[in-house]
């Protein structure tokens, strides 16, 4: 049986049609989480960040300072983003800091959110942040 050029090409464009179904179709996989490595220590915290009504938030930013070791004179700042199943993992992180909690800022536009995370009480964690609007400061 000899498939002519237009065969393979229409086999093609499907597998293409495909390749580019979205990512949250019920079909596609989950996409690869990014991992931020800090090389500080063991310990590691995978987060999900979503929206009031749980729906993962892509290209979110999460930023951490931590200082550890002898009086904190150890500094790390990291940051990353969130993939499209609003998922992250920070790893290579100290499992005792100057000052714990490490507090785990998220944001994407005008939205923020937080989580705590605590290296000496649990090394490896999962943690979700909710992103919510800020709340406006208040007067006197």
């Amino acid at each position: 049986m000899l498939i002519g050029p237009a065969g393979l090409l229409c086999a093609a464009q499907t597998q293409s049609d495909q390749q580019m179904a979205s990512p949250h179709s019920g079909t596609a996989p989950s996409q690869k989480v990014p991992v931020i490595d800090g090389a500080a220590g063991p310990c590691s915290l995978e987060l999900t960040v979503t929206t009031s009504d749980a729906k993962p938030v892509y290209a979110a930013t999460i930023k951490v300072h931590v200082t550890y070791g002898f009086a904190g004179i150890r500094k790390l700042d990291l940051e990353a983003g969130t993939n499209a199943d609003g998922k992250v993992k920070f790893i290579g992180l100290p499992s005792r800091v100057h000052r714990p909690p490490l507090e785990f800022q998220a944001s994407k536009d005008q939205w923020v959110g937080t989580a705590a995370y605590n290296p000496d009480a649990e090394c490896h964690a999962r943690h979700d942040i909710m992103l919510q609007l800020p709340k406006p400061p208040v007067s006197k």
